[in-house]
């Protein structure tokens, strides 16, 4: 019964459809490398090198779960309805200076390839936008223009488009072309 499953949610978890929005735990740092590792996966994102150096998983475990950091992860996970624990990842990275709060984070996410497809992504970003934990007023969004599923993930949960730019992503050791979206929630 979905009640149940409600209640059993871990506090900091997030409702989002057929799975659950949920805190990262260390015991999910052997499917981040496996799945970070995969180099479809390093090369859809800014920051995950590829290949995986020994141990960035744990060091990005340790990250996602220290207090008080300017970015806040969640693990896709569906283990509560027959699906997979870890399907991918969801962040939001707080842009502002404490001193300076707009109430502006940038999200973040990737699904492991096996999920592509499904709309994990989709229900993930329309859950945490809803949930908006952080209570921004504004959120930002980038990606690859040669990831046009990623964009329609974004137009879909209502972000609007800003324009091009570009950044550097360290698995493909390149500067690559972007699209930049907002969402005002305000």
């Amino acid at each position: 019964m979905m009640l149940d499953k409600i209640a059993a949610m871990p506090d900091g978890a997030i409702a989002a459809g057929r799975f659950i929005l949920r805190p990262v735990r260390r015991s999910d740092a052997g499917l981040f490398a496996m799945y970070a590792g995969d180099k479809r996966v390093a090369e859809s994102t800014r920051s995950i090198p590829h290949p995986l150096p020994p141990g960035a998983a744990e060091a990005f475990v340790a990250r996602a779960t220290l207090q008080g950091g300017d970015e806040d992860v969640w693990v896709m996970d569906g283990s509560a309805t027959g699906l997979a624990e870890v399907l991918g990842v969801i962040s939001l990275k707080r842009m502002d200076e404490t001193r300076y709060d707009r109430g502006q984070s940038e999200i973040g996410y990737w699904v492991a390839p096996a999920f592509w497809n499904a709309g994990f992504a989709s229900e993930a970003v329309r859950a945490l936008v809803e949930a908006n934990p952080q209570k921004n007023r504004t959120i930002f969004a980038e990606v690859f223009q040669d990831n046009a599923g990623s964009a329609r993930v974004l137009t879909n949960a209502g972000f609007q488009y800003l324009g091009d730019a570009e950044t550097f992503s360290v698995a493909r050791n390149a500067r690559v072309p972007t699209w930049t979206y907002i969402r005002k929630l305000d």
